[in-house]
C-alpha cells in the first residue's frame, strides 16, 4: 500500500528558493528591457502606437492582467517597457489603473464556486465585487483628474526623486548590475543562433515574460506555503476585531508577503460566503491589498534603466493610495462600493448568469469591444 506525500521543504530552505526566485525575476525584467531595445525604435512605434489613446491603454491594462491573472506580473512587464522607452509615462499610468481593475477579476471568480448556495453565494459575491467597485470607481475618478492635471505622476516623479537622491534621470540602480550578466548571456546564446536584431529582440521579450510570470507563480506559491499556516488565522482573528486601519495594513502586509493581492482577497472569499467576516470588514482588507501589491512594480524598478521606471512604479503605488483617501477617506463615498456589491449581490441570487455576465462583460466583452474601436 503506498501514498503520496506532499513534498514538504525546510523552512530555511524554502526561504532560500524565494530570494532565488526572486533575482530569476529580476533578470527576466532585464531581459524584457533590453529585448525591446533590440528590438529598434520602428518595431516598438508600430507595436505600441495605439497606446497613445488613454482609453486604450486602460481597456489592453485591464485584458493584460486578466490574461495573466496577476497585476504584478502585468505591472512588472509595464515597467520593463517604460525603461526600455518603447512606453511612455503618459502611455504607461492608464495601463497600470487597468491592471488594478483585471486583478480583481480572479475573486469574483472564486465567489462563482458557491453559486449552489443561495445566502453564501450572496455573501461571496459582495466580498468579492466590492474590490472590482473600489477599483472601478477610483479608475473613473482619478484617470480623468491625472488626464487633466498630470498631478499623480507628478508626485510620483518628485518621490522617485527624493528616494533616489539624483534629482532624476541620472540615477543608475545598484541591482541593474546584479542581473546584466544572465541577460548578457542570455542575448550572447542567441546571438549564435544567428538571428536578425528583430527576432533577436522578440526572443528576448517572450524570454523575459515567461521568466517574470513564473517566477511571480513560484515565488508566491512559496510564500503562501512558508506563512500558510498563520495566514488565514491570523486574518480571522484580527479581522474579527473590525477596525479599518487596522485591516488596511493586515491585507496589505500579507499581499506583501505573498505577492499577490488575488490571494489575500480570495483568501476572504470562503469566509465570507461562511459569514465568519463581515463585507464591512472585508472592505478595507481589499485596500490594504491594492497598496501591497505595489511592491513587485517597485522591485521590477529596481531591475530596469532610468528613473522612469521607477516612477511609473510609484505611480501604481499613489494611485492605490490616494483612492484610499478619495472613496474611503471621504465619508459620503466610503460606503459607496459596499452598496453596489451588496445590490449586485442581491440581482445575481434571483438570476446566477447575471454574475457570470458581469465576469465576462467586464473584464472581457468590453475592453476588447473598446480595444477594437479606439486602436
Amino acid at each position: 500500500m503506498s501514498s503520496t506525500a506532499p513534498l514538504t521543504l525546510p523552512r530555511w530552505f524554502r526561504g532560500l528558493l524565494v530570494l532565488a526566485i526572486i533575482y530569476l525575476f529580476l533578470v527576466g525584467v532585464s531581459s524584457l528591457e533590453s529585448g525591446i531595445k533590440v528590438m529598434g525604435a520602428d518595431t516598438q512605434e508600430r507595436l505600441f502606437s495605439s497606446v497613445s489613446n488613454p482609453i486604450v491603454g486602460l481597456f489592453i491594462g485591464v485584458v493584460g492582467t486578466v490574461l495573466v491573472q496577476s497585476s504584478s506580473a502585468s505591472t512588472s512587464l509595464i515597467v520593463g517597457l517604460v525603461a526600455s522607452g518603447a512606453l511612455g509615462l503618459d502611455q504607461a499610468v492608464p495601463m497600470i489603473m487597468g491592471a488594478n481593475i483585471g486583478t480583481t477579476v480572479t475573486n469574483t471568480l472564486v465567489s462563482l464556486g458557491h453559486v449552489r448556495q443561495s445566502q453564501e453565494f450572496r455573501r461571496a459575491l459582495s466580498a468579492a465585487t466590492v474590490h472590482d467597485f473600489f477599483n472601478l470607481m477610483a479608475v473613473t475618478i482619478l484617470l480623468p483628474f491625472e488626464l487633466l492635471t498630470g498631478r499623480i505622476s507628478w508626485l510620483a516623479s518628485r518621490t522617485a526623486e527624493i528616494l533616489t537622491g539624483s534629482g532624476g534621470s541620472e540615477w543608475k540602480s545598484p541591482i541593474k548590475a546584479w542581473v546584466k550578466h544572465p541577460v548578457g548571456w542570455l542575448k550572447d546564446g542567441l546571438k549564435q543562433a544567428s538571428l536578425e536584431e528583430t527576432s533577436l529582440g522578440v526572443s528576448m521579450v517572450v524570454i523575459g515574460i515567461i521568466v517574470v510570470v513564473v517566477s511571480l507563480i513560484a515565488v508566491t506559491k512559496n510564500m503562501k506555503a512558508l506563512i500558510a499556516e498563520r495566514l488565514e488565522a491570523s486574518m480571522n482573528r484580527v479581522l474579527g476585531r473590525g477596525g479599518g486601519l487596522v485591516a488596511m495594513v493586515i491585507g496589505m502586509l500579507v499581499t506583501i508577503s505573498v505577492q499577490s493581492s488575488s490571494i489575500t482577497t480570495s483568501i476572504l472569499i470562503p469566509m465570507a460566503a461562511a459569514g465568519v467576516i463581515s463585507l464591512r470588514n472585508i472592505y478595507p482588507v481589499t485596500l490594504g491589498a491594492n497598496v501591497g501589491t505595489t511592491i513587485t512594480a517597485l522591485l521590477a524598478a529596481l531591475a530596469a534603466s532610468g528613473s522612469d521606471a521607477l516612477t511609473i512604479a510609484l505611480v501604481h503605488t499613489w494611485f492605490n493610495v490616494l483612492g484610499i483617501v478619495v472613496l474611503y477617506g471621504i465619508p459620503f463615498l466610503r460606503p459607496l462600493p459596499i452598496r453596489c456589491a451588496e445590490l449586485l449581490a442581491e440581482l445575481a441570487v434571483k438570476r446566477r448568469s447575471l454574475a457570470v455576465g458581469w465576469v465576462v462583460s467586464v473584464f472581457v466583452i468590453i475592453p476588447l469591444l473598446v480595444i477594437a474601436i479606439f486602436r
